[in-house]
């Protein structure tokens, strides 16, 4: 859930929500009919007990045997058959941490507020249950032919299969794709249904290559996790008939687009948040800044690191491209309302502060809100929330980005398990938090747990690395850079990321060294 500077601003995030329709089309076609599937059962249920006793806390399902495949030209098969995870009487909650980058991530359930620890090397990364599945995919002769592990998200998108089940979930869409994540919360309600399924790029499973034809496609729950949830046999395999069909056209976006474009109707719109709703007017009164809780804003380490040659006007130009996020530990929201001045493309900004119940109890101005109507961007940046530099070997700045004013919006949950976390934040798209040209006023948050990353791509947001020396440098995420921003901690508002750079001119290589544990270049 990235958003690359400069280009449409959240191409990647339209794509992501085209396919999130898409997913969510599925899931709640499955979960239809998982529902009648249960309210089916629901009579015989209800005059046997022991029926309800001998529930699984976990089981395997499918809306269907009969699933349909779709082979993407130089891409593969998405493994997206269509099964579901349904949660019994109780939910099931997962929460994974790392103390730091340097140690492996620990992950134990939740169970009537006591911790179990599952066992080690179950959970390696943020996208989920580790080799939670196996799929085993046999052709028409009965040859086995591809055969893999998958993960499995607890958050991913589902609804209640029961008429009794609870109808909402606490717990967040998604698991976590960004690499320098430090807490994640998985969780399914119960009698509540999640897709076993999650695209590569968002951390989940990478394709197979399978030629057009009819298969047969075996899904079951891994022994390590059968034993660990007690799930004995029943409801822990599936049998599946699969048919691969070609797919012609990807569209512009290449491969994302020609999966989301095969289930997004032309008729949707790709929004999946509600703007958050700025004060009525600008504040008066006595400005203050109280002692109760504030923000902390942390930049993470640079990734996504590599060297690009310039173009159209910026040809024969070598470039260093990064991602850059600075998210909020909290424990409070970081809350800024913009109040346009008359007339002009110019908001005064002013920060809310909350006390621990979430009442209002001061504001302080702290800077402005620009309108930034280049194509791509067309909404209002809060400038000075960070900025980029790049430094040498003696760690003085050697290249500056011109990138330092940003519409904030939650697009990466980067640690749920810290106080305050909100698993549900409101503005993880910019077309609903960052406002048109015709707004009198934007409300920007950056929820605690959450941050906001962006993709540096184009030049002067990239690092015009040309003319530099072959050697090591760094590159440098500074958070809150002038100060403006009230916080709880200003000491661990910088990151640097080591980089090599090599080559020759044009031909420009560059080397990132892992993080600790994390060997994301």
């Amino acid at each position: 859930m990235t958003r690359e500077a400069g280009q449409p601003e959240r191409e990647g995030w339209i794509i992501n929500n085209s396919k999130r329709i898409g997913r969510t089309a599925i899931a709640m076609t499955g979960a239809a009919a998982l529902v009648a599937l249960a309210a089916g059962a629901a009579g015989a249920a209800a005059s046997t007990t022991t029926t309800t006793a001998a529930e699984p806390a976990l089981k395997l399902a499918a809306g269907s045997t009969d699933v349909t495949l779709y082979r993407v030209p130089d891409y593969g098969v998405d493994l997206d058959l269509g099964t579901h995870l349904v949660a019994g009487r109780k939910p099931i909650e997962v929460r994974a941490t790392r103390k730091s980058y340097g140690d492996p991530i620990v992950a134990y359930q939740v169970v009537n507020a006591r911790s179990k620890a599952l066992p080690k090397g179950a959970v390696t990364d943020f996208a989920g249950l580790g080799k939670f599945l196996h799929v085993t995919i046999t052709d028409s002769t009965g040859k086995k032919v591809a055969e893999k592990d998958q993960a499995v998200c607890l958050n991913g998108e589902g609804s209640r299969t029961r008429p009794d089940a609870p109808d909402t979930s606490p717990y967040p869409d998604g698991c976590s794709a960004n690499p320098f994540t430090l807490g994640a919360v998985w969780g399914l309600q119960a009698g509540w249904s999640a897709s076993t399924f999650t695209y590569a790029w968002d951390g989940g499973s990478a394709p197979v290559d399978l030629p057009v034809g009819k298969y047969k496609v075996k899904v079951s729950i891994n022994k390590l996790y059968r034993d660990f949830f007690k799930l004995g046999s029943a409801g822990t395999s599936l049998s599946l008939n699969a048919t691969v069909t070609d797919v012609d056209q990807c569209g512009p976006h290449g491969v994302r687009g020609c999966v989301a474009a095969r289930f997004a109707k032309s008729t949707e719109v790709a929004k999946t948040s509600v703007a958050p709703t700025p004060n009525a007017k600008r504040p008066t009164g006595k400005a203050s800044v109280p002692n109760g809780p504030k923000p902390d804003l942390r930049p993470l380490p640079a990734w996504g690191i590599s060297v690009a040659p310039g173009e159209d006007g910026n040809a024969g130009r070598d470039y260093l491209q990064f991602a850059a996020n600075v998210w909020n530990a909290g424990p409070s929201n970081l809350v800024l309302d913009g109040f346009r001045q008359p007339g002009k493309d110019l908001m005064d900004a002013y920060q809310y502060f909350y006390d621990a119940n979430g009442k209002q109890v001061g504001y302080q101005k702290t800077g402005t809100m620009e309108w930034d109507p280049r194509d791509g961007h067309t909404h209002w940046h809060f400038t000075d929330f960070a900025r980029y530099s790049l430094l040498g070997s003696n760690q003085s700045e050697v290249v500056r980005s011109q990138k330092e004013a940003f519409c904030l919006a939650a697009t990466d949950s980067i640690d749920y398990t810290v106080k305050n976390a909100n698993w549900h934040p409101q503005n993880t798209d910019l077309h609903t938090a960052c406002g048109d040209h015709g707004s009198l006023s934007v409300r920007e948050v950056l929820d605690v747990g959450s941050g906001d990353t962006y993709t540096q791509t184009l030049p002067g947001q990239s690092f015009d690395v040309t003319d530099l020396k072959n050697g090591t440098y760094y590159v440098q995420v500074v958070a809150n850079p002038a100060n403006r921003l009230f916080e709880s901690n200003t000491r661990n508002n910088v990151s640097l990321r080591k980089v090599v750079l090599g080559g020759t001119l044009h031909h420009r290589t560059v080397k990132v060294p892992p993080v600790g544990l994390i060997d994301a270049p």
